[in-house]
């Protein structure tokens, strides 16, 4: 059976921040109305979806065909700028 619900499974972990880190980490949480649990949790889901969006970029970019450039057949200065 199909269920357009998903589950969220949340992991505790515990975190040492250096003080300085804590008190900017509590304020910061404060000022967006959540806690430093969750401002942590949104902080490094962005960063993981940034890097995976890059890695996805870049496997894609490799995926694409190669330009094959023949050097031998360019043209020479002249006929570049040649106007017609």
């Amino acid at each position: 059976m199909f269920s357009c619900y998903t589950v969220f499974v949340l992991k505790n972990v515990t975190v040492t921040l250096p003080e300085e880190v804590a008190y900017w980490a509590r304020t910061r949480a404060a000022e967006e109305n959540t806690s430093v649990s969750r401002l942590i949790g949104k902080m490094l889901e962005a960063q993981m979806r940034q890097s995976d969006d890059y890695a996805d970029a870049y496997r894609r970019w490799k995926a694409l065909p190669g330009l094959e450039i023949d050097a031998a057949n360019r043209l020479t200065r002249d006929e570049a700028n040649a106007r017609r």
